[in-house]
């Protein structure tokens, strides 16, 4: 269980990031730190700005992981497969491979769980 010290600096960060995002609501950096700032606190915060990402910044190559994870956690088990075959599709054509590999990674680990 998280301490109330480790709760409080989440708070403070997700004011910081809130505040970035009203600055600047269309820089996918923002919308992104903010979805992993959720996922300890508030998955289901998370989610919806993931979602935001994927659907506003489908390019944003680094949501993908994330998500996919996220959504596996929550037991979402098609929005994690769509969310690692679509990263792997975008990782591919921006010839990102270090994000690439990290997809494959993480969907093949996604299938053979799936598969157990």
């Amino acid at each position: 269980m998280p301490s109330k010290q480790s709760i409080k600096m989440s708070q403070t960060r997700i004011e910081q990031l809130l505040a970035f995002l009203e600055e600047e609501p269309n820089e996918p950096f923002n919308i992104y730190a903010l979805a992993l700032e959720y996922t300890k606190a508030e998955p289901s915060k998370a989610i919806g700005y993931f979602e935001q990402l994927l659907h506003k910044h489908p390019n944003y190559v680094a949501t993908y992981y994330h998500a996919g994870k996220l959504y596996e956690e929550l037991e979402m088990e098609e929005k994690a497969e769509e969310a690692y075959k679509k990263g792997v599709e975008i990782a591919t054509e921006q010839n990102e491979a270090l994000a690439l590999r990290e997809l494959k990674n993480a969907y093949q680990e996604f299938l053979d769980f799936k598969d157990m």
